[in-house]
């Protein structure tokens, strides 16, 4: 007997409503440690939430079933307006050479997770990667952040140096400005705007919950403001 064949992973964006999310992804909290100085350091996974294959998540802020919505977005007439450009992310970043590593860079999607700031900063350490420490952290820091704004290359292979991950989605919790932060999606998982364009498909994504971004879908720190 042939098994069942799983669904691709998918995330809709509905016209100032939720996110569609199908294809069984599993979903669960994300808090980032620091340490006693507030830096960034890494991720501590927290609740896992019961999923099933299809599921809703809040985009406006207000549900009272965070993560999953529950109508308000109708009630409250969520603007939802996508303003995120269709670019391909080459195109929108910066780039820094250094030594043995480059690192692109666009700032639009910064989701405000803070990993790049320890140990004097990714955009200076990616000038001293003739340092195996110093490139050990730009890839460190670079594979952290969770809206993809910051991507580590080895110059020599001109290949990116990203983590693998498995297509899931974390609800990341800003532990040192005590707010919950955006819904990370990783592992390459497509996401469709509410026209029925895919933006580009990337290895992560962070994208916008609280309702308030300029960048929408994606996210671009204003829940720590």
């Amino acid at each position: 007997m042939s098994q069942k064949r799983q669904p691709n992973p998918l995330i809709e964006v509905t016209k100032d409503g939720p996110y569609q999310v199908s294809g069984n992804l599993p979903l669960s909290d994300q808090w980032i440690v620091t340490n006693v100085q507030g830096e960034s350091l890494d991720y501590r996974e927290g609740e896992r939430y019961p999923t099933p294959p299809e599921y809703e998540l809040c985009r406006c802020g207000q549900s009272s079933e965070k993560p999953f919505c529950d109508g308000t977005h109708e009630k409250d007439r969520f603007d939802g307006a996508e303003t995120a450009s269709r670019q391909p992310y080459l195109e929108q970043a910066k780039t820094i050479v250094g030594p043995t590593m480059l690192l692109t860079d666009a700032e639009s999607l910064c989701a405000f997770a803070r990993f790049c700031d320890p140990k004097g900063r990714v955009w200076n350490l990616v000038l001293q990667t003739d340092d195996p420490e110093a490139r050990r952290l730009v890839e460190y820091q670079a594979g952290h952040c969770p809206g993809g704004r910051l991507v580590a290359w080895d110059r020599e292979a001109e290949t990116s140096i990203e983590p693998e991950y498995e297509p899931s989605l974390g609800l990341i919790e800003d532990t040192a400005r005590q707010v919950i932060g955006p819904i990370w999606a990783r592992g390459r998982i497509p996401v469709v705007s509410a026209d029925g364009i895919a933006y580009e498909v990337r290895n992560q994504v962070a994208l916008c919950r609280c309702g308030r971004s300029d960048n929408k879908p994606f996210c671009n720190g204003s829940h720590a403001a």
